[in-house]
């Protein structure tokens, strides 16, 4: 089955997801903020701590629903009597329901500014180790 990926997650939230189901990250680097900004709520994702140049068939990870998303901006000024500075970062908070182990047949898309797309099966557990 088709599912967008999102790589190089760390292995904490991976596990954590695996053991309790639920969880809600924040999406910062490039490559997974093009994949999730116009995901829907209800949406199935492949989701793995490989990173998305090692992202190749056989590269384990889970399927997970998602349940929020929320996109937000913030804005850091810093300065003194000689020096302001202002930036702004655009990130996306999304909640996260384990459904089940995966493994990809085919990486369908992965280029920088893309969304990135897999072929994965869904796992036995017995399969997974």
């Amino acid at each position: 089955m088709e599912y967008v990926a999102l790589t190089g997650i760390s292995h904490d939230v991976v596990t954590d997801l695996k053991n309790h189901g639920l969880r809600t990250i924040e999406i910062r680097s490039p490559h997974n903020f093009f994949t999730t900004l116009n995901l829907k709520v209800g949406v199935n994702i492949f989701l793995t701590s490989t990173s998305a140049q090692d992202l190749t068939a056989g590269t384990k990870g889970i399927i997970v629903k998602l349940m929020q998303h929320q996109v937000s901006t913030h804005r850091i000024i810093n300065g003194t009597d000689n020096f302001y500075e202002e930036r702004e970062m655009t990130m996306i908070r999304i909640q996260l329901q384990s459904r089940c182990m995966a493994r990809v047949r085919k990486v369908l898309s992965n280029q920088i500014g893309q969304v990135t797309r897999v072929d994965a099966e869904e796992m036995s557990f017995y399969d997974a180790r």
